[in-house]
């Protein structure tokens, strides 16, 4: 059952009102006022400080007044929550040494030289070393064989620290500014990830080996190319010819031990072809025979010499052609004709002679007459596929049935 409530004005009501005013400060927030009809006197203004409360219900005293809560636990939830947040340290586990100063582990100061630091390592490595360590000796009083081995990796990680002037300086950076953890973790991390070799050295062996790769394969690619030739009938037999004109085929009859066996006059025979092969036909494209000028290494050394070869080239064309209004020669007529077809030095050379004198007498350097030349191609190949038996099947196939056609067949 509760208990009554006291009348307005009686001595509980100024006791609540006295405790509250002690236990809400003036500086914690602003003063609210706040009239309650039906405590005390009616029209009395009573002071308290803080965010709305819900009067209690029931009969006299604070019925129905909204209040205002005091903010004072407020205030010192938020001041507990400030102190408890870690202080910015420079100690972090996993960078360095730690949570350990590397000075302290060596026993040495801030200002010591280099030497100073290696004594001390020194000193204490031959006293945790785990090959040395002997336990109960003098100054290592306590200590067992793993934490030997643990203070020895301290030891040693310390020096690594403090014996690199770079990395030293970057850790004595980290001891004066222990706010900076992202700088420190990034710092400390791309000291312990760059390569310790130099960037050029790995270049160098990359393109060497890229460079004795490319040579490689080259050459297999021309062997195949010969291996191929020489199964060619048309290949074989113009090498044979030139084989008993130049006298490398006539065989002369062997007596006595010198006699060879017919496999070994086969293979001698197959070598002979072989190398005319190589001698009379010029391979181009990708079987072409291998030149070491051709590889990355070699293209890299000579790229000054080809880009001064090609500026000289271009500012003499400048001023021949197009200065001095000269006419051009057979080479220069070839080059135009090559860049207006779009092909390579190599395609170009593999053209047959009669075809390129056939370019020089069409007069194909000239802009207008190349274009026609093209248009009549494109002709003569439309043409060519209309008339084509095989292109004829090809059309049918792509009409009828074509890629994207399911077709089912009657068994």
């Amino acid at each position: 059952m509760p208990s009554p409530r006291s009348a307005p004005g009686s001595l509980d009501d100024t006791y609540m009102l006295r405790h509250l005013s002690v236990l809400a400060r003036p500086d914690d927030v602003s003063i609210v006022r706040q009239s309650c009809p039906g405590s005390f006197n009616s029209g009395r203004q009573v002071e308290m400080a803080a965010p709305a409360e819900r009067c209690r219900s029931g009969a006299g005293g604070f019925s129905g007044c909204l209040r205002t809560v005091k903010p004072w636990w407020r205030l010192a939830l938020l001041l507990f929550s400030v102190s408890s947040l870690p202080a910015a340290s420079a100690l972090v586990e996993g960078l360095y040494c730690g949570t350990e100063v590397c000075y302290d582990v060596l026993g040495v100061t801030r200002e010591a030289a280099k030497v100073e630091i290696a004594r001390a390592y020194r000193q204490l490595a031959r006293r945790y070393h785990p090959d040395r360590f002997r336990p109960g000796e003098p100054g290592s009083e306590g200590e067992t064989y793993e934490s030997a081995h643990k203070k020895f990796l301290l030891i040693a990680t310390a020096y690594e620290t403090l014996k690199d002037e770079d990395t030293r300086r970057d850790y004595d950076y980290m001891l004066d500014h222990p706010e900076e953890y992202y700088q420190h973790y990034y710092t400390y991390y791309r000291r312990q990830l760059t390569p310790k070799v130099d960037v050029r050295i790995v270049i160098l062996v990359t393109i060497c080996a890229i460079s004795i790769f490319q040579y490689y394969s080259w050459h297999s690619s021309y062997n195949e190319a010969i291996n191929y030739l020489v199964t060619v009938p048309k290949y074989r037999i113009q090498a044979m010819e030139i084989a008993k004109q130049q006298g490398l085929l006539n065989r002369t009859k062997e007596k006595g031990k010198n006699r060879r066996s017919k496999d070994e006059i086969r293979e001698q025979e197959e070598e002979v072809i072989r190398d005319i092969i190589k001698n009379k036909i010029d391979i181009k494209g990708g079987y072409q025979k291998p030149n070491l000028s051709d590889i990355l290494l070699c293209q890299i050394v000579l790229f000054p010499y080809y880009l001064t070869n090609y500026v000289t080239w271009y500012i003499a064309w400048i001023y021949r052609f197009t200065i001095c209004r000269e006419e051009y020669g057979e080479e220069e007529k070839f080059y135009i004709i090559r860049r207006n077809m779009k092909m390579s030095q190599s395609q170009f050379d593999s053209l047959d002679e009669n075809t390129r004198q056939s370019f020089l007498e069409k007069q194909l350097w000239i802009k207008e007459n190349y274009e026609v030349y093209r248009k009549e191609q494109e002709e003569e190949m439309k043409v060519k596929m209309a008339t084509d038996p095989r292109m004829k099947r090809y059309r049918r196939w792509m009409k009828n049935e074509g890629p994207g056609r399911l077709t089912f067949v009657d068994d």
